[in-house]
């Protein structure tokens, strides 16, 4: 599949891949910071932002588009960022492409199978019938219920545009990601890799436990493991100073 992609500044490649329901303009702040030292490559996976929908979905269909992609831009020694789900797909593309890879950063995701999380989210998309509304706001006003986040609300309705006149969309294909909503919550390969990897946590999430370490160490022999502080699951949203630093200092070594 042919990914939709935004390309920033020059140098060594660095692809950011986003997480379940979001897309390549969640990262656009990061993304410019770290293009005063790389090209930066902004990535919409399949079924989410601008890049096309598909009923095939897996992490290994989503690993081959990166490599897909990194074939047809002639990429090689790349830094690969993958955050939640994003993260999944890079460390399945790290198992299958592992000598295309320089270093690899894992933001706020472990290799285990997670429990359901997302239900609240799911209502919150499924309670909206686009055809009867005319303007985001009335989208907000009937998540709210759904929702006690704000931030998770806003970063929803990101995914809103205009179609056309008058009538709003999602870019992301709820349908298939509903669907396969287990296969997204699935454990990854036990295949060991050997790239140097970070693994960021946020100090106020538990998708990473202190539990999850000595697993993600034996199937991640090169890896290591830091905390970023005052923040959850949106490490580079909610702490993106800290987040920046750590990512840099990684990558600059």
């Amino acid at each position: 599949m042919k990914l939709s992609y935004k390309e920033l500044g020059i140098g060594s490649p660095l692809l950011i891949l986003h997480g379940l329901f979001g897309f390549s303009d969640n990262w656009q702040s990061q993304a410019k910071k770290l293009s005063n030292y790389y090209r930066v490559f902004l990535i919409d996976l399949r079924n989410h932002g601008r890049s096309p929908w598909s009923d095939d979905f897996s992490y290994t269909i989503m690993a081959n588009d990166i490599f897909e992609l990194c074939e047809d831009l002639n990429l090689n020694e790349i830094i690969l960022l993958g955050h939640s789900m994003g993260g999944k797909v890079a460390m399945n593309f790290a198992q299958n492409y592992s000598e295309l890879i320089k270093k690899l950063i894992i933001v706020d995701i472990g290799i285990k199978k997670y429990n359901m999380r997302h239900s609240h989210i799911l209502s919150a998309i499924n309670s909206i019938d686009l055809h009867k509304i005319s303007n985001r706001r009335e989208v907000g006003e009937i998540m709210n219920p759904y929702l006690e986040s704000e931030s998770v609300k806003q970063f929803l309705l990101k995914n809103l545009y205009w179609e056309s006149k008058g009538k709003l969309a999602w870019r992301m294909n709820v349908k298939v990601l509903e669907r396969e909503m287990d296969n997204i919550l699935s454990a990854i390969d036990n295949i060991i890799v050997n790239v140097p990897t970070l693994f960021l946590r946020g100090s106020e999430s538990d998708y990473i436990l202190d539990s999850d370490i000595e697993s993600i160490e034996e199937l991640f022999i090169d890896s290591e493991i830091q905390v970023i502080h005052k923040s959850g699951h949106w490490v580079h949203a909610e702490s993106p100073e800290n987040f920046y630093q750590s990512v840099l200092s990684f990558c600059l070594r």
